[in-house]
This record gives structure tokens, C-alpha cells and sequence, in this order.
């Protein structure tokens, strides 16, 4: 809205931005741009509803909630519930197991969509591009619950195909389903193959705005394929991967509760507990309503925190940040 105002400010239409406010520019405001703020109307409705109105719940995370004296009825018992958890004795194990699978696919499966769009991007068949795209996104579109009942099916023991193929290789007999030190590089397969595809759209888009005469005189020098990869596509998107490197460095602490809930059982739960899934075990089967809220707020500081820092840094190399 700012962009379209300054812009007709610019080229000499009302003069909106230089008068001063009063009630009669912000009517005439309203009027003018009215079909805009209508398509904003949905967006502002689905945030003031499902993220800023729970909001006001947060607060049992100070209180000890109890559902039939109401939030204002419960006892307020300060900081006793952040207390609790971070002395707990699974925090640790809970902490390192989130940051494990965190860091795995920071490493793994974030590089990996920049490989994956790069490798698209010099795809030069037209049909051949997009049917790869395509087969690319159609995972993403699939439930956890199926990709983890696909898991089932490939690594079932004695006629999962996986299961086989694998162990006839190896010479062993593991079940990967519930052998602990199969748990993380199972959910990162998973996420590569889920979520991978879809995440090189906005790097194919920051790519395609890439000046193709920086390409042509890098040809006529005599640079190889890689050599325009690294010198010219690299630098040109290196804004692009900075911004989604801080946004993803800001979810670390979000594991996604559906595929570690699907995937853990009671044979891999020393490695498969994470944040996401003890909130819920806590909060909803033990009634622990205070203890989880304060649990997931701790979770939500800490993120916030992580995206500053990474914005932080990124502005402290000369590179841009979000905000």
C-alpha cells in the first residue's frame, strides 16, 4: 500500500504523503484504495484470530491452569512452570535430540534445495524441466501420515523391498523402524524427499531475474559451466539464500510434530522425543496445560531470538537481512 502511495506521489497524482493527516485524508484513503484493503481483509482476519487472539492464553504458562476456574480464575504462580522445565531432567536429551534433527536438516536438506534448483535451472529441454518439476512437487503435497505409511510398507520386515535390499546389502538384520540409530537418517530421507522439490521454487524465481548478459560475456571469456555457477548464479541468489537461511534458523527449534509423532514408538523414543512431541504428551495427555504452554513459549523465545541473531550477523558481513 506504502509502494502504490509514494508511487503516485511520484508521478505527480494527489499528493497524498506530503499532506498532513488528518480524518478527511484518511477517509479519502480508505475510499480510494478500498478494493486493496478489501483483498488484505482475509489475511488480517486469519492473523487476528488464530495468531494473535490465542495470545491472551499464553498467560496460564504463569498461572496454574485448571479448565473449570478459567484463566483469570487459576492461581498465578510466576515463573515456577519455565522453572520446572528447565530443570527437568529430560531437558537435556529433549534439547539435544531437537537440535540434532535441526542441525541435520539445516546441513542437509536446505543445501540440498539449492542443489536441486541450480541442477533445474540448467536444464535446457523445456519439457524435460518441467516434467522433472513436476515429479519434484508432487511429494509435497502428500500427508506425513502417508509418507510414514510409505516408510512402513518399503521397510517392513521380511517383504519391505527396502528392507531387504538394504540388509542383503549389509549383510544385517536391522529393523530400521525401530533401531534408534535408523530414527534421524530416516526423517531426513523423508523431509529431502517431501520438501526439497517444492522449496527450489523461490530460488527458480530468484534465479530467472539473473541479467543473462552476465552469462554471455562469461562465455565469451571462455567460463566453463561451473565457473558460472559459482561466480555469477551463486552471488546473484546470495541475497535469496541468506533471507531463507534466517527464516529457516528461525523454525531450528520446530522439528514438525506430525512426522516425529508418526515415526516414534516406544523403541526409538530415547531419540525421537523432540519439544514439538513432549508438548503434546505433557499437555494434552497429561493435562499439563501450564507446564506445555510454558514449554512451547520458551520454544517460541528461543526462535525469535535465533532469527535476530541470524539477522544480526548477516547485516555484521555486509549481507541482507529481513528486517
Amino acid at each position: 500500500m506504502a509502494t502504490l502511495i509514494e508511487a503516485e506521489a511520484a508521478s505527480g497524482g494527489a499528493d497524498i504523503t506530503q499532506r498532513p493527516l488528518n480524518r478527511r485524508n484518511v477517509r479519502e484513503t480508505i475510499v480510494r484504495y478500498r478494493w486493496l484493503l478489501l483483498l488484505m481483509l482475509p489475511g488480517i482476519t486469519y492473523f487476528v484470530l488464530f495468531r494473535f487472539w490465542p495470545m491472551y492464553g499464553a498467560q496460564i504458562a504463569w498461572r496454574d491452569y485448571i479448565p473449570f476456574l478459567g484463566i483469570e480464575g487459576s492461581e498465578w504462580v510466576g515463573w515456577k512452570h519455565f522453572e520446572d522445565f528447565f530443570t527437568n531432567p529430560d531437558f537435556p536429551r529433549l534439547l539435544g535430540n531437537t537440535l540434532i534433527l535441526a542441525a541435520l536438516s539445516l546441513f542437509i536438506a536446505f543445501p540440498l534445495t539449492i542443489v536441486m534448483a541450480l541442477l533445474l535451472n540448467e536444464l535446457r529441454l523445456n519439457i524435460l524441466k518441467r516434467t522433472v518439476q513436476t515429479l519434484v512437487y508432487v511429494p509435497h503435497f502428500l500427508s506425513w501420515t502417508v509418507v510414514v505409511s510409505l516408510t512402513g510398507l518399503l521397510f517392513a520386515i521380511g517383504n519391505g523391498p527396502l528392507w531387504t535390499g538394504v540388509n542383503d546389502l549389509l549383510g544385517t538384520d536391522i529393523n530400521f523402524l525401530t533401531d534408534p540409530a535408523w530414527f534421524r537418517p530416516l526423517i531426513v530421507l523423508q523431509d529431502v524427499w517431501k520438501n526439497t522439490g517444492w522449496g527450489t521454487i523461490i530460488f527458480l524465481a530468484a534465479l530467472a531475474s539473473v541479467d543473462q548478459e552476465q552469462y554471455e560475456a562469461a562465455i565469451i571469456d571462455g567460463a566453463g559451466r561451473w565457473q558460472r555457477v559459482w561466480h555469477i548464479t551463486l552471488p546473484s541468489i546470495r541475497s535469496t539464500i541468506i533471507v531463507l537461511l534466517i527464516l529457516q534458523t528461525g523454525q531450528i527449534l520446530n522439528t514438525g510434530f506430525e512426522q516425529i509423532y508418526l515415526m516414534s514408538n516406544p523403541l526409538n523414543r530415547t531419540v525421537a522425543d523432540v519439544f514439538d512431541t513432549y508438548v503434546y504428551f505433557v499437555g494434552i495427555q497429561q493435562g499439563s496445560y501450564s507446564y506445555a504452554t510454558a514449554v512451547g513459549l520458551a520454544k517460541a523465545i528461543v526462535g525469535v531470538i535465533l532469527i535476530f541473531g541470524t539477522n544480526w550477523i548477516a547485516k555484521r558481513f555486509n549481507q541482507q537481512g529481513i528486517f
